[in-house]
């Protein structure tokens, strides 16, 4: 049955009541943010204490309602030059306490205006910390924003729909529509500004080293990080064959990041599997590392809650040197599901143990679970683009 009642939101102004319906019959409520409408997704949290614009904008994120365990959200407003792509992927954003006046004068317009504008939904007051543990406690589940007040046959037909929901198709989603190419003096978002200046930063040789992306809902900042090394950057989407990027002759392929289960798209897998039979140095990022490791025989698994935010510790089994780095996934690679000799485990995640990143031994291919361009997040892996600049230089 329809809501429409109001609640005193956490900066003692009445909006309209809202309610997180979780699959497992917990309610949370609060009041209404962003656009008015109901949406069912996955919710998943983010431990990051900055960057919710760019959270927000992740392709990653498509299928999923975001909890920010920060408490205070939208305080320093929004910018254009925040961006991770051309608009919000996140379903929904939860969150502690909200705040509609920002105090930043790089701020182009508030966080409100912004969820509005692109009919994202959101829920302000709820009890991010409680939910946060509950998430841990059970793990990811799905779930229903919404300021409709469900009871009795009504509430059991819903979270039937809550229970049967699925990101599926997300890669489709979030990926370019059409082949295009960042030259090294342009950007495409964050950083772009740097760009002319540093191009032929990491590049000894001073020649624009051509790089193939694979785009599988990949941000921004991946073609930023690239261009501002001196790279020419294509971007193929998703299901782009492999002949088609192959006969571009490209100096090194790229992977991106992107949202959804691995094993969803099994014709990417056997496209990345030519790739990686090509002797191109590639290099390969979140969902990108999972699809190589699909693609070279090994096997990937759902983590409890998932791994988002920038205080993810990994470390690097070869050289011992521990990163503070930037994850956001709910999929991770199993390093010894691999035939003997086939990958070697490159980074190992201090929390928990699981893998963060592989080397293929003998061939040039290395991929990381976490996220090297940051944005949000400590710059510890930034380097990681300069190994694949050698890799690169020496072929």
């Amino acid at each position: 049955m329809k809501g429409g009642q109001t609640v005193a939101s956490e900066s003692g102004v009445y909006r309209k009541k809202a309610y997180l319906i979780l699959e497992d019959g917990s309610i949370y409520t609060g009041s209404a943010i962003g656009a008015d409408r109901e949406v069912i997704a996955e919710i998943v949290f983010n431990t990051s204490m900055t960057g919710y614009q760019e959270i927000l904008t992740d392709p990653s994120y498509a299928g999923q309602a975001v909890v920010m365990t920060y408490p205070l959200i939208g305080n320093y407003g929004v910018s254009g030059e925040e961006m991770e792509s051309r608009r919000p992927w996140a379903e929904a954003l939860l969150v502690r306490q909200f705040s509609r006046i920002p105090s930043n004068w790089h701020a182009e317009g508030t966080l409100q205006a912004f969820l509005e504008r692109y009919d994202v939904p959101g829920i302000e007051g709820i009890d991010t910390r409680s939910l946060t543990r509950h998430l841990r406690d059970h793990g990811t589940m799905n779930g229903c924003i919404t300021t409709d007040c469900y009871a009795g046959e009504a509430l059991e037909e819903l979270l039937r729909k809550i229970r049967a929901y699925r990101p599926a198709g997300v890669v489709r989603r979030t990926t370019s529509r059409e082949i295009h190419t960042v030259l090294p003096a342009a950007g495409t978002g964050a950083g772009s500004a740097e760009s002319a200046a540093e191009s032929t930063a990491g590049n000894p040789s001073g020649h624009a080293l051509r790089v193939a992306l694979l785009d599988l809902g990949a941000k921004d900042s991946i073609v930023d990080s690239l261009v501002r090394r001196g790279c020419e950057v294509t971007v193929y989407p998703a299901f782009t064959p492999a002949e088609r990027i192959l006969a571009d002759a490209p100096d090194g392929i790229m992977l991106s990041n992107g949202p959804g289960d691995p094993k969803e798209d099994p014709g990417i897998i056997r496209e990345v599997r030519q790739m990686c039979e090509a002797d191109i140095p590639l290099f390969a990022i979140c969902l990108g590392h999972q699809i190589v490791a699909l693609a070279e025989g090994g096997d990937t698994y759902r983590l409890g809650f998932g791994h988002r935010g920038g205080n993810h510790p990994v470390k690097d089994m070869q050289t011992g040197r521990t990163l503070i780095t930037t994850q956001n996934h709910g999929y991770a690679v199993d390093a010894g599901s691999f035939a003997r000799g086939t990958a070697e485990e490159w980074f190992r995640n201090l929390h928990d143990g699981t893998n963060e990143g592989l080397l293929y031994p003998g061939r040039r291919i290395r991929t990381v679970q976490f996220h090297p361009e940051a944005r949000p997040g400590p710059a510890d892996a930034d380097g990681l683009f300069d190994v694949f600049m050698e890799m690169m230089e020496q072929r």
